[in-house]
């Protein structure tokens, strides 16, 4: 049985202001002559399929767009879609009685049954192979809310070993999904068929990326331990990390993006990930490269002068349409502040054929100097601002159970970003 296994799509995502409806539009294109080709019998999805919750009506007409193609041109492949922390669970699970009809199965959220135990049937997703039977069954284990596996219905099921407050309650809230999906999947599997498993969380020891993946529990334990998926699974397809990975053993993998998300990702091998089984076992898996639609290119750090001559030397093509043109970041460094900086950067990039989407200027820090540091609100975030904030008002941090407060609300905003609609 042939899958191919890729993630952190973020269709509709916002680059700097500028929108990569192009770009995705070639990926899927590329993705689905791939499937075709290889003449796969699943493509697994592991979230982010969408960048905000409240994806555009274009970056949502890409995703359907795709299905109904890849059903018109390979009748058999099982699609298994799930959410991730940039998704809204309940807008994955929308159409999902219309895109059963073509094969394709979309999980958003775990649910509870009135005795407190999981409703893992829902999450089991037979895979078949081109004659029909039942080759490998997929846990399908969307990203999960710490409101979905702290909540009653979870504590009960829990019994009354557990410590509620326990500053890891979310993560003990996960690995007894875990274990209740996989006790599940063995009772249904039959000797000869492959479990699969889909996550999109953030595992001990994988390597995040420098700027562009949002911390996926608000001051929390985020990540978990691969040892959640015991050895006869035979393979982990994992979504949230952009860089492509295993995580300790070539079952578990991380496919990474399928396009760099931001400039730090320049130099990431963008890839998608084919996985061969053979019965119930892994046979091989190999990484296909993505070819890049766009061109994305990082100048500098470096003083003017060098930077003006490494944009000389770009090439660019001028018969391209607009919308592939390269993107461009470029980072000067200074020795004093240069007000006309841009627009010397800009008579530069004259007549080339490049989108200049950031201009980053690095001044030398002054030994001894008394004025705060320049603060970057994007990378600072939330909790390191209200730290601060804190501090000044009060002369001292904020004690551990002010933060968890804080922690809660700033969760409670982005579980409350499912209920808007567009």
């Amino acid at each position: 049985m042939r899958l191919i296994h890729t993630a952190d799509w973020h269709l509709g995502q916002s680059f700097h202001g500028q929108e990569r409806h192009a770009e995705h539009r070639a990926f899927l294109t590329w993705l689905l002559d791939t499937l075709v080709e290889r003449d796969a019998d699943a493509l697994l999805v592991a979230g982010d399929i969408f960048d905000v919750v409240n994806p555009s009506l274009a970056a949502q007409a890409l995703l359907y767009d795709f299905i109904v193609d890849a059903h018109r041109r390979l009748p058999g492949l099982e699609i298994v879609l799930i959410a991730g922390n940039h998704d809204s669970g309940n807008r994955i699970e929308l159409p999902a009685p219309l895109m059963r009809r073509l094969n394709t199965h979309a999980l958003g959220r775990v649910y509870w049954q009135d005795d407190g135990d999981l409703d893992a049937e829902r999450l089991l997703v037979p895979l078949t192979d081109a004659e029909g039977a039942t080759r490998a069954w997929c846990l399908a284990l969307p990203f999960l809310r710490p409101a979905e596996v702290t909540g009653a219905g979870m504590r009960a099921d829990m019994g009354d070993d557990e410590d509620d407050g326990a500053p890891n309650d979310y993560v003990t809230g996960i690995n007894r999904v875990h274990t209740r999906l996989i006790e599940a999947a063995r009772a249904r599997r039959e000797p000869g068929q492959a479990l699969v498993a889909m996550s999109h969380a953030h595992l001990h020891g994988a390597a995040v990326s420098e700027a562009s993946e949002r911390p996926i529990v608000i001051g929390g334990e985020e990540s978990i331990s691969a040892a959640l998926f015991p050895d006869d699974i035979a393979y982990v397809a994992l979504g949230h990390l952009h860089r492509a990975q295993q995580v300790g053993e070539a079952r578990i993998r991380y496919s990474g993006s399928p396009l760099p998300l931001d400039f730090s990702e320049v130099s990431y091998p963008h890839q998608v990930v084919e996985v061969v089984l053979e019965g119930e076992a892994l046979a091989t898996t190999e990484a296909l490269p993505v070819p890049r639609p766009v061109a994305m290119h990082r100048v500098g750090p470096a003083p003017l002068e060098r930077v003006l001559a490494e944009l000389e030397a770009l090439e660019d093509d001028p018969e391209q349409p607009r919308d592939r043109w390269p993107w461009l970041e470029v980072r000067v460094e200074l020795e004093a502040p240069m007000p006309d900086l841009r627009a010397r950067v800009e008579a530069a990039l004259e007549g080339k054929a490049l989108r200049l989407l950031r201009l980053e200027r690095r001044l030398p820090r002054v030994e001894g100097e008394d004025a705060p540091a320049r603060i970057d609100l994007e990378s600072l975030g939330p909790r390191k601002l209200f730290e601060r904030t804190w501090a000044d008002r009060w002369g001292e941090p904020p004690e551990a159970d002010v933060l968890a407060d804080f922690d809660r609300l700033c969760q409670d905003v982005l579980d409350g970003d499912e209920e808007v609609t567009s």
